[in-house]
């Protein structure tokens, strides 16, 4: 047998977790255009091509679910993986790369923060600690909690133009070429 899981056999831990990033990705994209209150489990399901009994399986409750989604604890390690000198650079390069070639989301959520009235409220405090929180803590000097919004909103603005406003010009240019001219934007705040 070639690694592929037999017919009836449970699922391999990769299949597993290859799913439950399939249903993150899936109520991601639905909590960007909708309430989280209109979001069903079964249109979930519906358009990952599973059933709603194995998201309850995954991840306990619709609750439960959606805590996994209003958190950036998954996404920050990778995010903030690169020496303060370079960080810049890496932030565009991993927030771009992500969008095109995980259609994944590290950030940007926190601008649908206000669609979801006090479910926002707790996007907005994660967003808080585990991102902007936990980047100012590695930045030297005076003032490091500003330097950090400011860099993430930087960052935020680069990911707006290229993920939802989809600038055509932003989209044309290489991610590389992207790093090279925003990251210097962004490092400026972090190690002026």
């Amino acid at each position: 047998m070639s690694g592929d899981t037999a017919v009836g056999a449970p699922p391999t831990r990769r299949d597993a977790e290859a799913t439950k990033a399939s249903i993150l990705r899936a109520t991601r994209k639905l909590l960007a255009r909708r309430p989280r209150a209109d979001i069903t489990l079964k249109e979930i399901a519906e358009r990952v091509g599973v059933s709603p009994p194995l998201i309850l399986k995954y991840f306990g409750s619709k609750d439960g679910l959606f805590s996994h989604v209003v958190s950036f604890e998954a996404d920050a390690p990778a995010l903030f993986d690169a020496p303060l000198e370079d960080l810049g650079r890496h932030l565009v390069r991993h927030v771009l790369l992500s969008q095109t070639q995980q259609d994944a989301d590290p950030i940007l959520r926190i601008a649908f923060a206000p669609l979801h009235g006090p479910h926002g409220d707790e996007l907005r405090a994660n967003f808080r600690t585990q991102i902007t929180e936990r980047l100012a803590d590695r930045l030297p000097g005076p003032d490091p909690h500003l330097r950090a919004e400011l860099a993430v909103a930087t960052l935020l603005g680069l990911g707006v133009m290229y993920g939802i406003a989809r600038a055509p010009h932003v989209r044309a240019t290489p991610i590389d070429e992207l790093a090279n001219r925003y990251g210097p934007l962004i490092q400026g705040q972090l190690t002026p």
